[in-house]
């Protein structure tokens, strides 16, 4: 079966809400093994809505709406639903009954306007809400259907798990057949880089291989789909085996792991303790690094020394060394790090200086310069960036090649 979402309401394409909505339903289609082809937005406008339901339905067997059928005048999506269709609409009264009993049981008078919410295709049925007085609708026209249901999460999700997910399983035939996915997680590498090397795999059919581009890192998306789990599970792991034998180290995670997590839990396994000396990032490593459970066993202190005279102060950087080289080089950065990591009493000090934006930049130190450095015992090391992109770009981008650096450091260290 080839399914597609279609979201209504303006405010999502003004982006006044995240559509949650339809990335928990692609979840839910993926593992039922519907092919979803499309995911769309459209505003309260009835033409509008009408049209992407006559598109869809052109393509899909399968189309579920999300939003629009509240008590107002912007809540048409059931009748634009109608109107694509020719379907006729009635009121289906055990929904008007729940309506009213909704009303009733709060002490509250029913506006006579909440009984559209009960209209319902004449060859179709109601979904019931056990949450709200909205109750969902599934059109059923030949050998398409198309499924309609509120925005509202509280309301949503419980009408996609008990009533949704169900009635399309019965619809395909009960078949087991599903899709599920793997994401590897890399750093330390470009997309362009990291393609190439996998460039013959991208080219699958089952399970697929897709890249996808992040902040500073880069995702590998392997999908497969098999009637059984343990035999997608067994194909995304073929697929795994071969991308990590190219890949190596630039892997750090699975899924749901992220780069800080990984850090921690390794320095947590080499008891090694760390210290940070922050600028331009404001403390956004600190935040990145103690966002994680079990981080204050090896998290020592964090300094946002953003000014000359705090780094001095707190960190023991040299005036000398800032008015020779400036705050934003390689040797304050160095400074900043060993500085940290004296002043914390750890084991591995960081130091992070640079010119986020969108002033301070000059032609021989532009925005986006940023030198990030590591120190031990034995020796101090610093790197030079030039991030490009807005303020929070450039922060978030050089807290990333921080922990980048990190974990280099600590792959480079012999085995535990």
């Amino acid at each position: 079966m080839r399914a597609e979402i279609i979201s209504v309401g303006t405010e999502l394409l003004l982006g006044q809400i995240v559509d949650t909505n339809a990335a928990f339903l692609s979840w839910q289609l993926a593992d039922l093994g519907i092919d979803l082809l499309y995911r769309s937005t459209v505003g309260d406008n009835f033409e509008r809505i009408a049209g992407s339901i006559r598109e869809a339905l052109s393509r899909s067997d399968a189309v579920i709406t999300i939003g629009g059928l509240g008590p107002t005048e912007d809540d048409i999506t059931k009748e634009a639903v109608a109107e694509a269709l020719g379907a006729e609409m009635v009121i289906d009264e055990e929904s008007a009954e729940r309506i009213r009993g909704f009303f009733r049981s709060r002490g509250l008078q029913m506006p006579e306007r909440n009984l559209k919410q009960a209209l319902v295709p004449k060859n179709g049925r109601a979904i019931a809400n056990e949450v709200g007085t909205a109750p969902g609708a599934i059109f059923e026209q030949d050998d398409k259907v198309v499924i309609v249901l509120p925005g509202p999460p509280g309301e949503f999700i419980p009408m996609v798990e008990r009533s949704v997910v169900p009635y399309l399983r019965e619809r395909t035939g009960g078949a087991p057949a599903l899709i599920k996915s793997r994401l590897l997680k890399l750093a330390g590498i470009g997309e362009s880089a990291a393609e190439d090397i996998v460039r013959d795999l991208l080219g699958s059919k089952n399970p697929t291989v897709a890249p996808l581009a992040h902040l500073g890192e880069v995702h590998l998306r392997i999908t497969a789909k098999a009637q059984e789990s343990s035999e997608a599970d067994r194909m995304i792991s073929e697929v795994e085996d071969k991308l990590r034998q190219r890949l190596g180290s630039y892997i750090f995670g699975v899924d749901d792991e992220t780069l800080e997590q990984v850090i921690v839990e390794e320095l947590i396994e080499r008891k090694l303790k760390f210290g940070l000396g922050e600028s331009c990032t404001g403390g956004l490593l600190a935040h990145r690094i103690t966002n994680i459970p079990g981080s204050s066993e090896i998290f020592l202190a964090g300094i946002v020394a953003y000014s000359n005279e705090a780094k001095t102060k707190f960190l023991n950087v040299p005036r000398e060394l800032i008015e020779r080289h400036g705050a934003v080089s390689h040797e304050v950065a160095r400074a900043m790090a060993s500085g940290a990591r004296e002043a914390a009493g750890a084991d591995i000090g960081m130091g992070i200086t640079g010119i986020a934006g969108p002033g301070g930049g000059t032609p021989t130190k532009p925005v986006g310069l940023v030198y990030i450095a590591l120190s031990t015992e034995s020796d101090t090391l610093s790197v030079e960036h030039k991030f490009a992109g807005n303020r929070l770009d450039i922060k978030a981008r050089s807290a990333q090649a921080a922990l980048t650096m990190l974990r280099q450091h600590l792959l480079s260290l012999s085995p535990r």
